[in-house]
C-alpha cells in the first residue's frame, strides 16, 4: 500500500524544481492579490477573492508535494544544516496561513482575543513572503525550460487547477451546509440591530484618538478649490439618509441607515477647480484615504447611525460612509477634506503610522 502511493505521488509530482517555482509564484501571487482584497469592496472585484482561495488551496498541493520530497532532511537530525530552521519556520507559518484560511471558509468559528481566523490568516500571509525570501537566498535554484515545458507539465497543472477548484468549492458547500453566510469579501453578517451597539468598534492600526471636543473641533474643505471653508459642530446639518453596507475587513459586516451631509454638496459649494481629479478624506489621526472625485461627491459624511448620533469609538462627530468601499477606507474623525490633482501619495504611509503619535 506504502510503495503504491509512492508511486502515486510521484506521477502526479511535477520536478522538484518546478514545485519549488511554483510555490513561489503562487505565494507572490497570494500576497499581492491578499493586499490587494483588503481594499477591495465592489462586487466586480469578486473574482479576485475566488482565484485567491483557488490558488491558497492549490498551494496546500504544491506544498503537500515539498515536504513529503524533503521529509528525510528535516525529520533526520544529522542532515541539518543552517538553514533548516528558516525552511521549517517557512513551512509552519505557510501552512498555518492555509490553515486558517481554509477554516474561515468552511464555517469555522474561533477568536484570538479581538482576531478571528480571518485576521489571523492576513497576519500569517503577511509573514509569509519575508521568510520565503530569506529561504530562498539559501536554497535558489535558477528554473529551467525543461521543468516547464512538457505536455505531461501541462495536465499535471490542469489537474491542479481542478483539484484547487473543486476542493475551494468544497470548502464553501461545508461552511454552507453549517449555516455560514459569507459575502464574496468572505465577511460574515453580523446579528440585526440599529445604532452605535449593533456593531463592534474598530480602529485601523492604532487608532484611538482623546474623545474630540465639539467646542473646538473644525471640518476644512480646501485643495484645488476657489472657496475654502470650514464647518463647526453646529454646521452639521444632516439632510440624507442611506441604507449603506459596511464590510470590515475584521471579516464581518452590517447594513445600518446613515445620515449625514453629501460630501458632494460641499465640494460644490467650495468650487472645484477643473483640474482636480481626487478627494483625500483625513482624520484627526493623520489617517486618510484618497478617492476619485466623482466617486467621492456620491459619498456621505455621516453624523448619525441608525437614528443614534455617532459615539466616539464609531468616528464622531463625523466619519465617512463610502459605498463599495472596506471597512477601514471608511475614515472616522474627521477633520479634513483636501481635493487634489493627483492621488495623496503619503495616504499609505498614513496607513502605517497614523494612531501612533
Amino acid at each position: 500500500m506504502a510503495s503504491r502511493f509512492v508511486r502515486t505521488v510521484r506521477r502526479l509530482e511535477p520536478p522538484p524544481r518546478a514545485v519549488d517555482w511554483s510555490i513561489f509564484v503562487l505565494v507572490v501571487f497570494e500576497a499581492v492579490s491578499g493586499v490587494i482584497t483588503l481594499g477591495a469592496g465592489h462586487p466586480a472585484n469578486a473574482l479576485l477573492f475566488l482565484l485567491h482561495g483557488v490558488a491558497g488551496v492549490s498551494l496546500v498541493a504544491l506544498v503537500g508535494f515539498k515536504l513529503y520530497r524533503v521529509r528525510h532532511r528535516v525529520l533526520d537530525s544529522r542532515l541539518h544544516d543552517k538553514h533548516t530552521l528558516a525552511s521549517v519556520v517557512l513551512a509552519v507559518v505557510a501552512l498555518a496561513a492555509l490553515a486558517t484560511g481554509i477554516a474561515w471558509v468552511a464555517g469555522v468559528e474561533v477568536r484570538l482575543g479581538f482576531w478571528t481566523l480571518l485576521n489571523v490568516h492576513i497576519g500569517f500571509g503577511l509573514l509569509v513572503l519575508p521568510i520565503l525570501l530569506v529561504h530562498l537566498r539559501s536554497r535558489f535554484h535558477t528554473p529551467r525550460r525543461v521543468d516547464f515545458a512538457d505536455r505531461r507539465r501541462a495536465l499535471q497543472y490542469g489537474a491542479l487547477l481542478v483539484f484547487g477548484a473543486a476542493t475551494y468549492r468544497a470548502t464553501e458547500a461545508i461552511g454552507s451546509i453549517q449555516g455560514v453566510q459569507r459575502r464574496f469579501t468572505g465577511s460574515r453578517p453580523l446579528p440585526p440591530g440599529d445604532g452605535n451597539a449593533s456593531f463592534p468598534v474598530t480602529s485601523w492600526v492604532a487608532d484611538d484618538p482623546a474623545p474630540i471636543d465639539p467646542d473646538s473641533w473644525r471640518l476644512s474643505v480646501e485643495g484645488l478649490v476657489d472657496n475654502p471653508f470650514s464647518l463647526d459642530v453646529s454646521d452639521l446639518e444632516s439632510d440624507r439618509t442611506e441604507s449603506v453596507l459596511l464590510d470590515c475587513t475584521s471579516g464581518w459586516y452590517t447594513e445600518q441607515d446613515w445620515t449625514g451631509i453629501e460630501l458632494g454638496s460641499l465640494l460644490e459649494r467650495a468650487d472645484v477647480h477643473s483640474s482636480a481629479r481626487w478627494v483625500t478624506v483625513r482624520s484627526v489621526t493623520g489617517f486618510r484615504w484618497s478617492f476619485p472625485i466623482e466617486e467621492a461627491a456620491e459619498m456621505l459624511l455621516a453624523t448619525h447611525v441608525g437614528g443614534e448620533s455617532l459615539s466616539h469609538g464609531h468616528g464622531a462627530p463625523l466619519r465617512l460612509v463610502a459605498p463599495n468601499r472596506r471597512g477601514f477606507q471608511w475614515v472616522k474623525w474627521i477633520d479634513t477634506v483636501e481635493v487634489r490633482r493627483r492621488r495623496d501619495p503619503a495616504q499609505w504611509l498614513a496607513v502605517l503610522v497614523s494612531g501612533f503619535g
